[in-house]
């Protein structure tokens, strides 16, 4: 099953310890005859817009100030907490990445440092990729253009995949069974399309046919700089739109695919083979590598139908086409052919998300570098910026917010004694991931030139799929990891049953040492609970203790929590963001009960630290009004319309906006701590406060 991924950035950076539910903190000696700096204001006053009223807006009241005096830089289409942070990361990585590479020429060949060193040298060495122009892609092309029917054109597909070079049409790959999580099986999904939703395609409205004229643009500049004339680069341009606009056509909504029982279908080969007739898989999957399979996992069966009749019924000449725009279109966006290729997609991103200067190389050979040698990098990182002891302050506080959300499984009223017995077992083996990998991954095999970008990012694309492929057979590795160390996410992953933090940095507004235990409540214990109740979300629930997609639910627990859920659901939908545009009350809902779930095992947590159950004031403000401001400031964000509006389509997250606002409105110590009253904007009625978790 695919890995849950939430837009959560954390990690553990410093030597700390921790006890139950209250953080320890060392003491510190002041230095004799030196001038003590000022304290640190973690509820800055500052960053608040102190005008408006908590019940009003609470995210503007909490993060107004800061949103005025932090407009988001042009190389960005976003900015703020989540943001500020991950730049921190990079300028790290940069730092280390830098170093390397000044002196891998002189490390052991296959050695960590060289392919390290070496990969970010060939990338950063934008003469050489300059100068070769499209060169490097030039022996695709011709390969291409020597296609002369439909067996070619399958033939090239899989080629492609094989060689790591490409995936058009369709997704393929190896993952865990579903039903059977100790088993890998092939698993087949819908694609075909370069915009980023099949919305973008399907709708009518300006900022659709903005970006359908964007994608067209975009692929008549590729055709053009490799020789097209204008006429004819806009010929080809037309034929990839309309093969994109058919496969989206038949693609299945974000939304659907968020129930994992719409998406687990399964197959003998032959069988699905006699739904595609032109799709021979007793063939393809043989010289994929993956033959001896006698099943299939298909998420989306509909879909291949349709790709099946499409490919058909297309002229072999156009899907030529087709395959060039791919080929180029992946070498542009990462950087491995000339300028006027890397501009051509930077305009098509800049339509789409608002983005005004394209990142620095550098910045995008650091991401190119993370995205594909990880594992080599992420020692390095953690080496030097990760502490073991911070491992054991995540597991202790994880621990603290387990046996809340235990205790508070115990007490629901809408739900039956069989079901929390499951709901506890559940709980009991999540498995936590902490920092970085107990076996680290050692790119067996990849070897890397310092004077090939493109033909590195070849090895690197063809070992993935090898390493992929050589799943099929084996026992599930449960000890890998789905994000590298250093990237500033955290993840669920329901085939598990686990939550992963990996290091990043943890570092305000997340977490800091020296704050006070409501601030850190409120921002990195929330964070935990979030991922924790994602195993309990609309999704997550749907899978067992060992991961398995089972149904464990009593038909009553289960209609009580959809009644709760399609509350949230309602919420959310009223929400507006752009213009008319509104959350999606129903592709956020998992994110929308993590949110609400998490921050109110948190607030139950911090409620048992002696700070909890003071009144004694900080700055001006009491513990429970700390508490839910460190929330707040954990999302203060903003972003471009266009970026706002692509997410609204994308992204199963909430804009940041509602992710602080959404939670706090259901809580009733927050309508307390803030004195929020009947005629405040959002106020609701006791009754009307929605619980979950």
């Amino acid at each position: 099953m695919k890995l849950k991924f939430n837009c959560i950035m954390l990690a553990a950076a410093l030597g700390i310890s921790v006890n139950v539910f209250a953080i320890n903190k060392p003491k510190h000696h002041r230095p004799k005859h030196k001038i003590a700096a000022a304290p640190k204001k973690f509820i800055d006053p500052a960053n608040m817009n102190l005008a408006i009223k908590p019940g009003d807006d609470f995210f503007e009241y909490a993060n107004g100030g800061w949103l005025k005096q932090n407009p988001i830089p042009a190389q960005a289409n976003r900015w703020g907490s989540f943001t500020m942070v991950q730049q921190g990361n990079t300028d790290k990585l940069l730092g280390l990445l830098n170093e390397v590479s000044q002196t891998s020429a002189s490390q052991p060949k296959g050695s960590l440092k060289q392919r390290v060193g070496d990969l970010y040298a060939s990338g950063m060495d934008s003469l050489t990729i300059e100068k070769r122009g499209y060169e490097p892609a030039k022996p695709d092309l011709q390969r291409i253009d020597r296609i002369k029917n439909f067996n070619d054109f399958i033939n090239e597909m899989i080629y492609e995949r094989v060689n790591g070079i490409g995936s058009p049409i369709f997704r393929f790959g190896v993952e865990p069974d579903g039903k059977n999580v100790n088993q890998y099986v092939i698993t087949l999904a819908q694609g075909g399309i370069n915009l980023p939703d099949r919305d973008y395609y399907l709708k009518n409205d300006t900022r659709a046919k903005k970006a359908q004229d964007a994608l067209k643009n975009y692929a008549a500049a590729l055709f053009t700089l490799t020789g097209s004339n204008a006429g004819e680069a806009a010929k080809k341009a037309a034929i990839v739109y309309n093969i994109e606009y058919s496969c989206a056509k038949a693609q299945l909504s974000r939304v659907a695919m968020r129930n994992p029982h719409v998406t687990y279908n399964k197959f003998l080969v032959a069988d699905f083979e006699k739904q595609t007739p032109h799709l021979k898989w007793t063939q393809i999957l043989p010289a994929l590598h993956a033959g001896g399979q006698d099943s299939i996992l298909v998420n989306q069966p509909s879909f291949f139908k349709t790709a099946d009749s499409l490919l058909a019924a297309t002229p072999v000449a156009n899907l030529k086409v087709y395959l060039q725009w791919n080929i180029l279109r992946g070498a542009a966006g990462a950087g491995a052919l000339s300028a006027d290729f890397a501009n051509a997609g930077f305009s098509f991103t800049s339509t789409l998300t608002g983005q005004k200067v394209q990142l620095p190389r550098a910045e995008r050979m650091s991401n190119m570098v993370d995205g594909n040698l990880g594992e080599l990098l992420g020692q390095l990182f953690v080496e030097k910026y990760f502490s073991p002891a911070a491992k054991q302050y995540m597991l202790n506080l994880i621990n603290n917010l387990k046996a809340v959300l235990g205790d508070r499984i115990t007490r629901l009223d809408w739900m039956s004694s069989a079901t929390k017995q499951q709901a506890l077992k559940k709980l009991s083996t999540l498995a936590v991931k902490i920092g970085y990998p107990d076996k680290w991954e050692k790119y067996n095999v990849v070897a890397i030139k310092r004077n090939d970008y493109f033909g590195n990012l070849r090895t690197l694309s063809k070992w993935r799929y090898t390493i992929n492929i050589a799943r099929l057979g084996k026992p599930v590795d449960k000890t890998a990891w789905g994000i590298t160390p250093s990237t500033i996410k955290a993840y669920y992953n329901s085939a598990n049953n686990e939550i992963v933090f990996p290091a990043g940095i943890m570092q305000f507004p997340f977490f800091d040492f020296n704050a006070d235990d409501a601030v850190n409540y409120g921002a990195i214990a929330a964070i935990i609970g979030h991922e924790m109740i994602h195993g309990f979300d609309d999704q997550g629930r749907l899978f067992d203790a060992d991961g398995t997609l089972r149904d464990w639910w009593t038909n009553n627990d289960a209609d009580n929590f959809k009644m709760r859920t399609n509350q949230l659901v309602n919420q959310y939908n009223a929400f507006t963001v752009v213009d008319s545009l509104h959350v999606n009350g129903r592709l956020t809902l998992g994110e929308n009960i993590a949110d609400l779930g998490g921050l109110t095992i948190a607030y139950e947590a911090f409620r048992k630290t002696m700070q909890g159950q003071s009144d004694n004031k900080i700055d001006g403000f009491t513990p429970d009004q700390r508490f839910f401001l460190s929330w707040a400031q954990i999302w203060r964000s903003s972003q471009t319309p266009e970026s706002a509006a692509q997410r609204i389509l994308t992204d199963p997250h909430s804009p940041e906006q509602f992710r602080t606002n959404g939670p706090v409105g259901n809580i009733d110590a927050w309508y307390k701590a803030f004195d929020v009253q009947p005629g405040d904007k959002m106020y609701k009625k006791p009754e009307e406060r929605i619980r979950v978790w």
